[in-house]
């Protein structure tokens, strides 16, 4: 006989005599636009904890992988900040004005928190219209919202970015860094064309607990920063460059044959990559 340790997690259809589907569990719409989270369950769940019946591992596993609301174009999964650190982020290329807007406004609803990347100004302008606290960062083409109060930002990140024209893709990493609770030092335009720009930072770059290097063209500015530090780089590649960089091809390869060692290097262009990664390896572990 099978025991659930969540016996209202399952489908009406199924019974503690038959093993329930992985699907039956989890894919089922726990929230509503009305109910969503469904308190009586997470109630169930505590007094389950209380009582002595269902271990705390056990109810973590259980709540970390519960409710997602489905909006029938998109399922917004509302507890990724417990399992992920940040809430579900939402990719807006491709998606319409108004799927960003009802997906932004649901999850400040219930998170009070979210980030929508590569999306545009009209985006911007429907979304403020539902949440009016929003901010839109033009250079990272991000949309954001950050409802905590008193939160102290912690430190240790350097985004270097090697042009302006890599900018975008430097500021996409510090937004997505500033959302996960980090401050980063942010140092623009210190490509290796001009290496004593980014010498005069040595001292600071040596303080930094983690770097992440934005590059286009060959992309060496990581190579050379990852000899001057001990603290992890994140190398990210851009589509910056002319015709023979293939769009950020030239610089990838580059990036993934370094010599320097302690160098990772992510996809081209993916500023949200190395700065949701740069944030995990800052955060303090209790």
């Amino acid at each position: 006989m099978y025991a659930s340790p969540f016996p209202f997690y399952l489908p009406d259809s199924v019974t503690t005599q038959s093993r329930p589907r992985t699907g039956d569990i989890i894919s089922r719409p726990f929230l509503s636009r009305s109910s969503h989270i469904e308190p009586e369950k997470i109630r169930a769940i505590l007094e389950q904890v209380k009582g002595g019946s269902l271990s705390v591992d056990e109810a973590y596993d259980g709540l970390r992988l519960l409710p997602f609301q489905d909006l029938g174009f998109a399922k917004i999964d509302h507890h990724r900040a417990l399992r992920k650190g940040v809430p579900e982020v939402v990719f807006g290329e491709g998606k319409t004005v108004e799927q960003i807007t009802v997906i932004a406004g649901e999850l400040a609803e219930q998170a009070g928190r979210f980030m929508v990347t590569r999306t545009t100004p009209e985006a911007f302008e429907a979304v403020k219209a539902r949440v009016p606290d929003a901010v839109f960062n033009d250079a990272a083409r991000i949309i954001w919202l950050d409802r905590r109060e008193g939160l102290v930002m912690k430190d240790g990140v350097a985004i270097l970015a090697a042009g302006t024209a890599d900018l975008p893709v430097a500021e996409e990493a510090a937004v997505t860094c500033r959302i996960m609770g980090h401050d980063p030092l942010t140092l623009y335009d210190v490509g290796v064309a001009g290496i004593h720009r980014l010498l005069s930072h040595v001292e600071a770059l040596q303080k930094a607990r983690v770097i992440v290097v934005v590059a286009g063209m060959e992309g060496a500015l990581p190579s050379v920063v990852g000899g001057l530090v001990q603290a992890p780089v994140i190398a990210v590649p851009t589509s910056i460059g002319y015709g023979v960089g293939i769009g950020g091809l030239g610089a990838l390869m580059t990036m993934l044959n370094s010599c320097s060692q302690g160098i990772a290097v992510v996809n081209i262009d993916n500023g949200f990559g190395a700065g949701y990664l740069a944030a995990i390896i800052n955060q303090p572990r209790d």
